[in-house]
């Protein structure tokens, strides 16, 4: 078990409150406490004997307390190993004893950085002396406890109490391996905020900082473990009923918050069925947005996640009823339509009244490499729009042209979508072959909304290499395209909508995602 004694410990916390948990447990075993500021003054209120650091190392705080336990008599008691001759005649000649516990936390620099305090102010919570003491320690785990959060606490009590004051190397390793982990969290986050503020976006080396959420049912398949991790403490999702999520259910949600973010508030349904968008409406009318978003496909949404951008009422959680989705998130629920949703077995409901999607740089992990870029914020540049063919769109074309590129960005490429007014009505996605992405669409519509299809516009993600697609499209009675154009080939596909009489648009912006 390779037990150490504890004989002298320093602590440094900012979080005091939990202090009461283990001074006596301290007490008991005639633990020496070495302590600074705060910390010092809290634990002689709570009347435990403790030795300011400063009388400790004959060395005054300064520097506006900057500078408190980065000594070589505190580092020099933790770093040395207890079986290296050199290290301990090094130790007798300073007349230096050893520390065989730290307990520190760290400045609440994030909780700080959620509150927009003023940058000069945010600086002074960057933690030094805090990360320090907790690396020393962990790097010294064959001989050096270290606790580096109050939710240890407790295991921390019971172990030295199992070991009559001493602890063992398996928990050693433990503390070190969390103590390593929290100051490369916490320097992340630092880092990121730098970055960030220095609009660096793309620095020479770069850190992802995550806390753990919620261990999920599975991952991917269910041979696969998964867990969710979050850059915030919170990620406004309340789960309000049902089983617990999985990785897909969270792919699949974030999917759907992406598409009913991206219209106005209170508007729109987006129904998604493994990360791909199988229906979306923008209409103002929430039954009618949702009936809509279903009839796009109402086959593939079986099962699916439902994002409803409103309250969910009484009539419609009863039209809700009538289609089984895994997961319905809305921003609220009416409690009669409560009710009649937790009828429905295996349905998992979820308010996001305060999620807030916040892209500042999207990754796609492969091995041990990972990809980084900007969101996809941007729908195109208005000055970039053509109207390239002879006819031109009506203000309405225009609008329904400008939803259904809009829905493009959350289709898997190669993407293409049929929309009527604000609703889609086919969606073809995720093919290697554009054409073939042209005929699911088409086929979709003609098996669901074969009516919808006149006045019907279409977009594509990316250009059209050759006219077939567009002669697809064409068949089916589509009369407007919106596409980003700048193909070889542009001059023969524009002939044949101006052929065909309908109206072409180029946007200059294309929306692969892959």
């Amino acid at each position: 078990m390779n037990l150490k004694i504890i004989k002298r410990a320093i602590i440094s916390v900012s979080d005091k409150s939990n202090l009461k948990l283990i001074l006596p447990t301290l007490k008991k075993f005639n633990i020496e406490i070495i302590s600074s500021g705060g910390s010092f003054k809290k634990i002689k209120s709570m009347k435990y004997n403790c030795i300011d650091v400063s009388n400790y190392t004959g060395f005054s705080e300064m520097l506006d307390g900057r500078v408190k336990t980065l000594h070589p008599k505190i580092h020099a008691g933790i770093l040395n190993i207890r079986k290296n001759k050199k290290h301990k005649k090094n130790l007798e000649k300073q007349k230096i004893p050893n520390i065989d516990l730290v307990i520190v936390d760290l400045y609440p620099f994030e909780k700080k950085l959620n509150q927009k305090i003023k940058f000069n102010e945010l600086i002074e919570y960057i933690d030094i002396g805090g990360p320090t003491l907790i690396r020393a320690a962990a790097k010294n785990f064959n001989d050096v406890a270290v606790i580096s959060n109050t939710s240890d606490y407790l295991q921390f009590v019971n172990e030295l109490k199992t070991n009559k004051g001493a602890t063992s190397i398996n928990f050693r390793k433990l503390m070190s391996a969390k103590a390593f982990s929290l100051t490369a969290y916490y320097d992340s986050v630092v880092s990121n905020w730098l970055n960030d503020k220095f609009d660096i976006k793309f620095p020479e080396k770069k850190t992802i900082h995550g806390k753990l959420v919620e261990n999920l049912r599975y991952g991917e398949n269910p041979h696969q473990q998964g867990s969710l991790y979050g850059t915030d403490d919170n990620l406004g999702l309340q789960k309000i009923h049902g089983k617990d999520l999985s990785y897909n259910n969270y792919n699949d949600i974030y999917s759907a918050l992406s598409i009913i973010n991206s219209f106005k508030k209170n508007e729109g349904t987006a129904i998604i069925k493994h990360a791909n968008p199988c229906g979306a409406s923008a209409e103002k009318n929430q039954l009618k947005s949702f009936k809509n978003a279903l009839m796009c496909d109402p086959i593939s949404a079986f099962g699916g996640v439902l994002a409803i951008n409103t309250v969910i009422s009484k009539n419609l959680a009863l039209e809700l009823n009538k289609t089984f989705f895994e997961v319905i998130i809305s921003n609220g629920f009416q409690k009669e339509a409560l009710k009649i949703l937790k009828k429905r077995k295996n349905i998992i409901l979820i308010d996001c009244k305060k999620f807030n999607l916040r892209d500042s740089r999207y990754y796609l992990f492969f091995g041990n490499s990972f990809l980084a870029q900007d969101p996809n914020n941007t729908l195109f540049d208005k000055k970039k729009l053509q109207i390239v063919t002879r006819k031109k769109p009506s203000t309405n074309q225009l609008n329904s042209l400008k939803f259904a590129f809009n829905i493009c960005k959350f289709v898997m490429s190669n993407a293409i979508v049929l929309a009527n007014k604000k609703s889609t009505i086919g969606i073809g996605s995720g093919q290697p072959s554009r054409l073939d992405s042209c005929k699911i669409a088409c086929n979709k519509a003609l098996q669901f909304l074969p009516e919808n299809l006149i006045g019907s516009v279409a977009a594509s993600d990316a250009f059209f290499t050759f006219p077939d697609g567009i002669e697809e499209l064409i068949k089916v009675g589509v009369e407007a395209i919106i596409q980003p154009g700048g193909s070889k080939n542009d001059k023969k596909i524009i002939e044949v909508a101006n052929r065909a009489g309908i109206v072409m648009v180029f946007t200059g912006t294309r929306h692969f995602r892959h």
